[in-house]
């Protein structure tokens, strides 16, 4: 019997700021310059994305894919995603039934999510403000965890910044604004790289 399992694997860490194409060996490096345009946030959650479509087993015929994420979920189908309430370190089992028997393989792939030393380049902050109003920033996440003395740089595009893993501005005219956060470090090769996120934010009058 010939079965092929492989599996294609990226993992996303919401609210959208950062999508990181992985595989269970394979990390983005810290020299990888990462932007990305954000919505309005949403909840923290750390999510991934499997795909196993191109597990097969022709001998066998069809297949039902079965994901244990690791903290208690199990799903089912051919590519998933899953968000998770934690940044920990899981393990996902993908167990393979073959539809024609109801035969159970289990194990067929066994995929870490390391949510803990993940890169995290992310913030949060509102959508909207008015002119005058104190617009307040943070990045509770955000680190580069191949870094050392990691630098957090805002820049809210009227010609001011800040720095920090908080930040505050106001806002004198009305607009919108792509807000950018980014980050460099020491330590690895490409950790003095800018690592960047933009979210927008309409200043009203």
């Amino acid at each position: 019997m010939h079965r092929v399992y492989s599996l294609t694997f990226f993992r996303r860490l919401l609210p959208g700021a950062l999508l990181l194409l992985a595989s269970a060996a394979h990390a983005q490096q810290a020299s990888d310059t990462t932007s990305v345009r954000c919505t309005p946030p949403q909840p923290a959650m750390f999510c991934v994305d499997l795909d196993g479509r191109a597990s097969v087993d022709p001998a066998a015929g069809a297949l039902t894919y079965r994901w244990l994420m690791g903290d208690g979920t199990t799903l089912t189908g051919p590519a998933i995603t899953h968000c998770y309430k934690e940044r920990k370190n899981y393990v996902v089992q993908l167990d393979v039934v073959v539809d024609a028997t109801g035969e159970v393989r289990p194990g067929q792939k066994f995929i870490p999510v390391n949510l803990v030393q993940q890169d995290i380049i992310d913030f949060t902050g509102p959508a909207r403000v008015r002119v005058g109003e104190t617009a307040r920033f943070a990045a509770p996440n955000a680190q580069l965890a191949a870094c050392q003395n990691v630098q957090l740089i805002w820049d809210f595009r009227d010609g001011l910044g800040g720095q920090g893993r908080t930040a505050q501005h106001v806002y004198r005219r009305p607009g919108t604004y792509a807000v950018r956060f980014s980050m460099r470090g020491y330590g690895a090769s490409g950790c003095a790289a800018s690592h960047y996120v933009t979210r927008d934010v309409v200043v009203e009058p």
